[in-house]
């Protein structure tokens, strides 16, 4: 099956399906698995997570109870294509080429193995299925009504419109890009290094100067509270410009509120009416990974802006303490290791913290002109740091994209030169479509068709009598297939 409709491609090129470029697609399946990895001699069925990331990580599986059956042709090996069927928005359809693997891990149903044909290389293959124009498809074609989790059909991955190059350009290409790839992870390395110093320094920083507060008595929390505890409010999000402004995660995250960081959703205005954000406004998220349950944001934007989600708890202070300050005790190491230790959840992945956690919290209270001085100390050492951080974050979107250009000029034949002396892509279709249907004749089932019982003529007064036979069978005319 040919893709009609797209761009037009170097010479050699041919637009295709990626079904086309399969012998098959494989799925496993999922069962009740014991809650902790498998052990060097037992079996393993992969989670999602073992492909999110870019490389196969064997080490995100679950343990096949003892005695449970299954089929070993989903075993796992080395070289296959691997892809989630389901995982988030961001992730789902994430592809790896399994490299080392230990024996004994079973594909699940939320796994697929691609079989690629022999004219495609599968290096170039998992390369294609992370780029920009697979990623649109991808995206596009998952369902599922929830961001938490989409699904991607097998029908919709075959659908997959593909820019098919000669097998010897795509060796090239694979070539070229890996290298590309390979010092621009090794600049994003260096980027993560910096951050990581920046934060370090960051928490060193509040540390040493929350010290200098000294021996000053200590309250919960929840009595300093200027109001209760609340929840946020999610919705679906809308393109209606009247849809009301929500908060994501990553304004708190990354303690930055601005529109970037908002979606229109569907709330409705009077079930909202109360969590609409002031400035001073102290945010914490109370679900979340490990390393961000519980962080800490406060909001100095202007009132009614927008509101916030279910997933964030506001925290608004009583006169005895500045939302400044407090924001900065939640967000010290002492505030980070306490909720931490305070998350709860089955999966951990997503553990949750309560407000009972929040109210619990124990805060330094020294008089008010004590905590003003000491946040506007760390509000200067804190901006040199957050200056740092912040060109070290954009430098690492600017490395997002450019790996996005890399793979866009590998897939539209702008990274290494065409060969008019290589085979074009269409010759090996071909050959495949001429295979296939001297297949289909080979085994295309033969028609045979019953004969018919002779009519017996009625017997003369001259014919000898008949000899006694059998009751004659019903004769039915059929057809059949061999």
């Amino acid at each position: 099956m040919g893709v009609d409709g797209e761009r037009e491609l170097p010479a050699g090129w041919v637009w295709v399906a990626l079904g086309d470029l399969l012998h098959r697609i494989e799925a496993g399946k999922s069962f009740t698995c014991e809650p902790r990895p498998a052990g060097p001699e037992e079996w393993g069925i992969v989670k999602v997570s073992a492909m999110t990331w870019g490389e196969f990580d064997a080490n995100e599986n679950k343990a096949v109870p003892e005695g449970r059956k299954f089929d070993l042709a989903h075993e796992i090996h080395q070289g296959d294509v691997l892809l989630s069927r389901a995982n988030t928005k961001a992730y789902v359809g994430a592809p790896v080429l399994v490299g080392a693997c230990r024996p004994r891990l079973l594909l699940s149903d939320k796994s697929l193995r691609l079989i690629p044909r022999d004219f495609v290389s599968k290096r170039w293959l998992v390369h294609f299925l992370r780029s920009p124009q697979a990623r649109v498809h991808v995206e596009g074609n998952a369902s599922g009504t929830k961001d938490a989790m989409r699904n991607l059909s097998q029908e919709a991955l075959r659908r997959m419109p593909v820019p098919l190059p000669p097998l010897a350009e795509q060796y090239r290409t694979v070539e070229a890009l890996e290298e590309q790839l390979s010092r621009l992870d090794a600049a994003v390395d260096n980027l993560i290094t910096g951050q990581r110093r920046a934060r370090g320094l960051g928490s060193a920083t509040l540390a040493a100067i929350l010290k200098k507060v000294g021996n000053v008595p200590t309250k919960r929390l929840g009595n300093l509270l200027g109001e209760p505890l609340r929840n946020g409010h999610s919705a679906k999000a809308t393109t209606d410009l009247t849809g009301i402004r929500t908060l994501n995660l990553t304004a708190v995250t990354q303690g930055n509120f601005s529109d970037d960081n908002t979606k229109l959703t569907v709330a409705d205005p009077y079930r909202v009416r109360d969590l609409w954000l002031t400035k001073g406004d102290i945010l914490v998220q109370r679900s979340n990974t490990p390393e961000l349950v519980g962080t800490t944001a406060m909001y100095e934007g202007s009132d009614g802006w927008a509101i916030f989600p279910d997933l964030l708890i506001r925290v608004r202070v009583n006169d005895e303490v500045l939302p400044e300050f407090v924001t900065l005790v939640l967000q010290s190491r002492r505030g980070r290791e306490y909720f931490k230790s305070r998350a709860k959840g089955l999966a951990g992945s997503m553990p949750k913290i309560d407000q009972a956690a929040i109210e619990d919290f124990t805060v330094p209270v020294p008089e008010v002109d004590v905590q003003e001085r000491i946040v506007a100390e760390l509000r200067d050492e804190l901006d040199r740091v957050s200056r740092v951080s912040f060109e070290l974050d954009r430098a690492r979107k600017r490395a997002t994209g450019l790996r996005n250009a890399l793979l866009h000029k590998a897939f539209t034949g702008e990274l290494v030169p065409q060969n008019p002396n290589d085979e074009p892509a269409q010759v090996a279709l071909t050959r495949i479509a001429a295979e296939r249907s001297a297949q289909l004749k080979a085994k295309r089932p033969r028609k045979v068709t019953a004969k018919k019982p002779a009519i017996p003529r009625a017997a003369s007064p001259s014919d000898p009598a008949p000899e006694p036979t059998a009751a004659p069978a019903l004769a039915v005319q059929q057809e059949f297939e061999l």
